[in-house]
C-alpha cells in the first residue's frame, strides 16, 4: 500500500469505522491529518506539504492567571497562602474562606478616579493602614465580609513580618478597627417565639427535634447535624467539635435534658430519626448549610396572630443565643454556660450573665424612683 511506502504516514481507525490517515514524525511532533483519498494527486501533495513543514510541537503555555509581580500586595497574599504554617494549619472551610476574601481584594481599584490601578498591584511599600480602611469599607454593605478582610490582612502581614519579607516593615492592618454591628447579631428567640413554633410543629416532627437539639444542647449548627444516637449514652453526648478541629481538637460531653429526651423519644417513634437524629427526606444527614436553609423554612412555617408572616426574623444560631439566655436566667453561673456551650473563655458568657443581672438589677430599683408619699 501506499501508507507502507510514505515515511511518517500512519492511519487509525476511529468509533465509527472510518480510516483517518496523518502525518506524524513522532514524539514532539504534531499530528497532520490527511484528507484526501490515498493514491490521489492531492494526497501526494498534501503529504508533500506536511513533509515540508516544521511540525516541532509547540510548548506548552501557562495556563490560569499570570504570576503577580513580586514585591506586591498580590504576591504578598500568594506567598503566604503557600508557605506560612499557620495558614496550612487551619480548616479547610477556614482556609476557603481566607482565600476568598484576600484574593476579592486584588481587583479592587485604589481610587474611583483610577480603575485600572487595582490594590492587587499596589508595592508592598505603598500598602498603608489607609489601604486597608479602605478596602474594609469598599464592603459597607456587608459588614462581616469587612471585617473579614480586616482580619484575613492582619494575618498575612503579621506573617510577612516575621518571615522578614522584603518591602514589609510593620503591619498595616493591626490597629484598624472592626466595624461594629448596629445591634447584638443574630435574633435572640424569646420564650413567645419558641412556645409559637413549638405549636406548629408538635412532638414526634423533625421540626421540632431539630428546634429542641439546638435549644437544649447549645451546639452550633455545623455540630447540631452530626449529633446522633451513636454519641448517646449514659444520658450524655459526646460531640467532637468542628469548629477548629485540625488547629484545636475539642470534645465536649452535654448532659441530655429530660425535655430533649422526650423529643427524641417521640422522633424515634415516629420514624424521624436515621443514623443522625436530623435527617432530610432521602435519610441522608443533612449538610450545615442545608439544614439552616431547611431550619429557615420550618420557622416561616410558624405563624400567629402576632407573627402573621411567620417567624422571619428567626434563625438556627439564635436557638443558640436562646438557650444561654434562658439557662442565665435560671442562674447559670458564667462556668456552667462555659461547661454547657463549649466557650474557653468567660467572655462570651459573661455578657449573657451581665444582661441578666442588670434586668434584675433594673427590676429591683425601679422602686427607688416612685415619686407617691407613702
Amino acid at each position: 500500500m501506499l501508507i507502507d511506502r510514505l515515511r511518517y504516514v500512519h492511519e487509525d481507525i476511529d468509533r465509527h469505522g472510518n480510516v483517518r490517515v496523518y502525518f506524524w514524525r513522532g514524539k514532539g511532533h504534531r499530528r497532520i491529518r490527511l484528507r484526501p483519498p490515498l493514491g490521489s494527486p492531492e494526497f501526494r501533495r498534501a503529504y508533500d506539504a506536511a513533509l515540508g513543514e516544521d511540525t516541532a510541537a509547540a510548548p506548552p503555555q501557562p495556563s490560569g492567571p499570570a504570576l503577580p509581580t513580586p514585591g506586591t500586595w498580590r504576591w504578598l497574599c500568594v506567598t503566604y497562602m503557600a508557605e506560612s504554617r499557620k495558614f496550612a494549619r487551619l480548616g479547610a472551610r477556614t482556609r476557603y474562606v481566607r482565600r476568598l476574601l484576600l484574593e476579592g481584594t486584588y481587583q479592587e481599584p485604589i481610587s474611583p478616579s483610577q480603575p485600572d490601578k487595582l490594590f492587587g498591584d499596589c508595592p508592598l511599600r505603598a500598602f498603608s493602614t489607609q489601604a486597608v480602611m479602605v478596602l474594609r469599607d469598599r464592603r459597607a454593605d456587608a459588614i462581616e465580609t469587612g471585617n473579614g478582610r480586616v482580619k484575613a490582612m492582619r494575618q498575612v502581614f503579621a506573617w510577612a513580618v516575621e518571615a522578614r519579607i522584603e518591602g514589609v516593615t510593620g503591619n498595616p492592618a493591626r490597629d484598624v478597627a472592626y466595624v461594629t454591628k448596629g445591634g447584638d447579631g443574630f435574633h435572640t428567640w424569646t420564650r413567645e417565639e419558641i412556645a409559637v413554633y413549638e405549636a406548629r410543629h408538635p412532638s414526634g416532627t423533625k421540626a421540632r427535634l431539630a428546634l429542641a437539639l439546638m435549644l437544649y444542647t447549645g451546639v452550633r449548627r455545623s455540630d447540631a447535624v452530626r449529633l446522633g444516637p451513636g454519641m448517646a449514652r449514659d444520658g450524655w453526648l459526646t460531640v467532637a467539635e468542628t469548629k477548629g478541629a485540625e488547629r484545636n481538637p475539642k470534645v465536649t460531653k452535654i448532659p441530655i435534658l429530660p425535655l430533649l429526651q422526650r423529643e427524641i423519644d417521640a422522633a424515634v417513634k415516629a420514624g424521624a430519626i436515621g443514623d443522625t437524629y436530623l435527617i432530610t427526606e432521602y435519610r441522608k444527614p443533612f449538610t450545615s448549610n442545608g439544614f439552616g436553609n431547611w431550619f429557615k423554612k420550618r420557622c416561616v412555617e410558624a405563624k400567629s396572630d402576632q407573627f402573621p408572616d411567620g417567624l422571619t426574623h428567626c434563625s438556627a444560631h439564635g436557638l443558640r443565643k436562646a438557650g444561654a439566655t434562658i439557662a442565665a436566667e435560671n442562674g447559670a453561673t458564667e462556668h456552667q454556660l462555659m461547661a454547657m456551650f463549649g466557650w474557653t473563655t468567660p467572655k462570651q458568657a459573661a455578657g449573657y450573665t451581665r444582661k441578666v443581672n442588670r434586668k434584675k438589677l433594673a427590676g429591683a430599683a425601679m422602686r427607688l424612683i416612685d415619686l407617691t408619699d407613702e
